[in-house]
């Protein structure tokens, strides 16, 4: 059963002399338990579809369902800050806190209550090869593949059903990139998360259960 959906989804915008289209009627369904891959030529419009796959813009023809509900009736803060984790190739921590305190900062704002909220992140830090020493460090003194096991940590400090991946291994060496996909690979097989990567990574695209082609519209 899928727990988000592309039914006839497109989307336009307002260019300097005419309306650009960027996405046409695009149907898929995403299921948890599973990774999925979305990729394409640069221009094909896999931005776009992040953004509406998180609630951050709506499209302008179609519907993105949520567990049977359309976005556009629901309350957007709500499900980005509840049912979506995201995940960016830049990582998107705040340099001046610890680990710990970025992840403990993304539980308040989710509004999600904890009885203890340090040790929550903690456990979510050693869920994701973080060891106690460096969850204590400001993420700006950690490597980039420290930072971006830190980035999939906050995402899943308040226990989202999705988790959408932007490039999250486009900064990264071979072997860094192998470890975070064995995380989201993990997150998705063995705790049943809905994991979607927008990637131009060969190498990645190779690791999806499922993978998902736009092309670019004539």
């Amino acid at each position: 059963m899928s727990i988000l959906q592309l039914d006839q989804v497109g989307y336009s915008y307002t260019g300097i002399r005419q309306r650009v289209q960027v996405l046409r009627d695009i149907s898929y369904q995403f299921s948890p338990g599973s990774v999925y891959g979305i990729v394409g030529r640069s221009g094909a419009g896999k931005t776009t579809l992040l953004s509406l796959l998180s609630g951050l813009t709506l499209p302008t023809s179609g519907r993105v369902l949520f567990d049977g509900r359309d976005l556009a009736a629901c309350d957007r803060y709500r499900y980005r800050s509840r049912d979506v984790g995201v995940v960016f190739q830049s990582f998107n921590l705040l340099p001046s806190l610890t680990a710990t305190e970025n992840i403990v900062l993304s539980m308040h704002i989710s509004g999600k209550q904890y009885r203890d909220y340090r040790g929550h992140a903690l456990k979510l830090l050693q869920k994701v090869g973080i060891e106690r020493e460096k969850a204590d460090r400001r993420v700006l003194h950690l490597s980039g593949g420290e930072q971006q096991r830190v980035a999939i940590a906050r995402a899943l400090s308040y226990d989202p059903a999705v988790i959408l991946a932007d490039e999250p291994t486009g900064n990264l060496d071979e072997t860094t990139q192998d470890q975070v996909m064995a995380i989201l690979t993990q997150l998705a097989h063995r705790e049943n998360k809905c994991v979607i990567i927008v990637t131009h990574s060969p190498a990645v695209a190779r690791q999806v259960d499922m993978l998902y082609k736009l092309a670019p519209l004539q």
